[in-house]
């Protein structure tokens, strides 16, 4: 495991440790975020533990032609129960993605320096937000960072049943239509499993990174 300095620098990614953990330290500027980005690397660390950097060998993502729209949501989209947005409440979304507890969590990985860290990205054109509105209240969404070809999710929430699902249903749709080439989810979970998200290996990641 590399542990980093003050100098803006990653390792190649194939020195990641088999669970994926490439480098340990250094700090969450933008110009770091931005450059872990760019080489498909991300931060994700506990409240108490110093800043772990992350490249696994498997990584999850959408390709727009494997989205999943179930029966339900096609009839949840249709109805217009939500009024989706884009970039007009970040920080509230960033915020409520830290305080939503979600079972069989403890705690959240989005810690206070995090949150300004990513706030601060957002100031710049680079972290964006999707929010989910019944009425006037934000009732779900989701924020990453765009490299304008692949948009890296960070973290989504849901304070009403579907919100998240029709967050990431609407962007993914929308980067189709702007032609990106993938949604990066970064790691397996069920719930991005059941919209059409797939693993890769890191290797085919990167390439379409770079591409």
């Amino acid at each position: 495991m590399y542990f980093l300095t003050s100098e803006l620098y990653f390792p190649p990614p194939e020195f990641a440790s088999p669970e994926g953990i490439l480098a340990i330290g250094g700090d969450l500027s933008p110009q770091r975020l931005l450059l872990a980005y760019r080489n498909g690397i991300f931060p994700w660390f506990e409240e108490d533990e110093p800043i772990l950097w992350w490249c696994p060998p498997e990584r999850m993502v959408l390709f727009f032609d494997d989205l999943k729209v179930s029966k339900s949501m096609r009839n949840i989209l249709n109805r217009n129960i939500f009024t989706v947005t884009f970039n007009t409440a970040f920080e509230q979304v960033i915020k409520q993605c830290r305080d939503t507890k979600r079972p069989g969590q403890n705690g959240t990985w989005i810690t206070d320096d995090m949150t300004d860290a990513y706030i601060q990205l957002h100031k710049m054109g680079y972290a964006k937000s999707v929010e989910v509105w019944q009425g006037n209240t934000l009732a779900g969404g989701l924020y990453g960072v765009d490299l304008g070809h692949i948009f890296c999710g960070e973290s989504m929430f849901s304070l009403v049943p579907n919100a998240s699902k029709v967050a990431f249903i609407t962007l993914a749709k929308k980067l189709q239509q702007k032609n990106y080439r993938l949604l990066d989810c970064q790691v397996h979970n069920n719930h991005l499993e059941s919209l059409g998200a797939s693993e890769i290996t890191r290797d085919l990641f990167l390439k379409a990174l770079k591409l």
